[in-house]
């Protein structure tokens, strides 16, 4: 079981037990029910406690957090971690494996390979990524191993992504049309007036004749947003024929989540997770003769 333990600060003197842990301790009102069934789920200085509890100065708060039900079905995987601690996991998603397991894919999923990882370590997580990345789309996938780390994550990773468009872009640039479910299709999205706000702010790091290379952040995240965004200004991404893209040089959409950058749900430490570029796209960046500048992680 994960316990967590904070120390009330000055600012906190005086004030409620669920005032400290709503707004000082980022507890979410799920997590704060579920903590309050638990026996000893919540105390300070060592003895039970209620949420309408008056806090001094000093006073250790511990939070045992609620252990975690049912676990995907744990199938052995090829998985690579990138970083692990107490409270996070984060890998390098391959191409060509979907992060939930669905119809057709119930036994190769990242969530799969994951619970097959945690049963080597005699554990059992929920498995939480804290956002999702396409099936053939590469990279840092981070997830949450208690509901705490979860919650606190929800909103707060930046990550940059890396694509190879089609055409030849310069400098930067906004991408800001709104997204839906493209008529008459289950999976294929398309700008139209009204669909879904998207924001997608791009870079171009280096181009050739006829590709470019760039680095991406989000402000929002639709389903496809790069992939739409740059197949909508006439630059689809290499390989992405879903979108227009060719599949001359790679057999799935060129795009990568490169990095995520994130505070650290329990210690507060500025985090940054790299992914490797994979092996095909760095052959696609040499066809194209292009490749990785050393600086695009100062896009954000």
């Amino acid at each position: 079981m994960r316990k967590l333990t904070f120390t009330v600060p000055e600012a906190y003197d005086a004030a409620q037990l669920k005032g400290f842990l709503r707004h000082f301790c980022g507890v979410s009102a799920r997590l704060l029910t579920d903590l309050k069934k638990e026996p000893l789920g919540i105390t300070v200085n060592g003895v039970h406690a209620t949420v309408r509890k008056v806090l001094q100065a000093g006073d250790q708060v511990q939070l045992a957090l609620p252990a975690d039900g049912a676990c995907p079905e744990p199938v052995d995987l090829p998985l690579a971690p990138l970083y692990e601690d107490r409270d996070l996991l984060a890998v390098d998603k391959p191409a060509a494996m979907p992060v939930h397991p669905s119809p057709g894919h119930d036994r190769d999923s990242l969530a799969n390979a994951v619970a097959a990882y945690f049963q080597k370590k005699d554990a059992c997580c929920a498995f939480r990524p804290v956002y999702r990345l396409d099936r053939d789309t590469t990279g840092v996938l981070v997830l949450a191993k208690n509901t705490y780390a979860a919650a606190r994550l929800a909103h707060g990773i930046e990550k940059v992504y890396l694509a190879v468009c089609e055409g030849i872009l310069t400098g930067s640039g906004t991408e800001n049309g709104p997204i839906e479910r493209l008529p008459g299709h289950t999976i294929q999205r398309c700008v139209s007036e009204n669909g879904i706000h998207a924001v997608t702010h791009w870079r171009a790091l280096c181009c050739s004749k006829s590709h470019t290379l760039a680095a991406f952040r989000l402000e929002t995240g639709r389903t496809h947003q790069i992939r739409v965004h740059m197949s909508n200004r006439g630059n689809p991404l290499a390989g992405d024929d879903l979108y227009g893209g060719s599949r001359e040089y790679i057999g799935r959409q060129a795009l990568h989540c490169a990095q995520a950058i994130f505070q650290h749900p329990v210690t507060g430490e500025r985090m940054c997770i790299i992914a490797p570029v994979p092996e095909d796209f760095c052959i696609l960046l040499e066809s194209c003769g292009l490749q990785v500048p050393q600086n695009y992680s100062n896009f954000i």
